[in-house]
């Protein structure tokens, strides 16, 4: 037996998943929209270079999280626990993030062939292999109809 429920959710439900779904994305639209000038006058004010503190912490406090990502992930997906989803985004999209900043910190040193070696060989297609795996697990996951997300004129919550 399923244990996906079959009774129409209330209009009070229906119109309050809008009412959320739009707030939300408004909120991520209006914090692109903000982002772009950020990103323009970063691009023109920041310093080409920049001697750090700290680099050590930095850098081995996100391996850390790195590391508790990866764990995480595996952990749930052992246990076959739905929130693996959740955690292989995250372990992805922090892959891609150490795989950027190793590379784009390194260029202009001897360093950058192994930064670009790992990036390459290692932390892209791991990163790659997880949103290829989640994507084919969403696929695979039971979705109720979109007409039971209808309040009965046709007009479905996704507004």
């Amino acid at each position: 037996m399923s244990d996906i429920r079959t009774e129409r959710p209330s209009p009070e439900l229906l119109e309050r998943i809008r009412r959320q779904r739009r707030n939300t994305l408004q909120l991520i639209v209006v914090c692109a929209i903000g982002l772009v000038p950020w990103t323009v006058l970063l691009a023109f004010t920041l310093p080409s270079g920049y001697t750090v503190r700290q680099w050590r912490t930095s850098w081995v406090g996100f391996d850390v999280l790195l590391v508790l990502a990866m764990a995480a992930t595996a952990l749930l997906g052992w246990r076959r626990h739905r929130a693996v989803v959740v955690a292989a985004v995250a372990t992805a999209a922090l892959l891609v993030c150490d795989a950027w900043f190793d590379v784009s910190l390194a260029l202009g040193t001897s360093d950058v062939w192994m930064s670009v070696a790992l990036a390459v060989c290692v932390e892209l297609p791991l990163a790659g292999f997880l949103a290829w795996t989640v994507l084919r697990m969403l696929a695979l996951a039971e979705w109720p109809p979109a007409d039971r997300l209808t309040d009965g004129d046709g007009e479905g919550s996704y507004k």
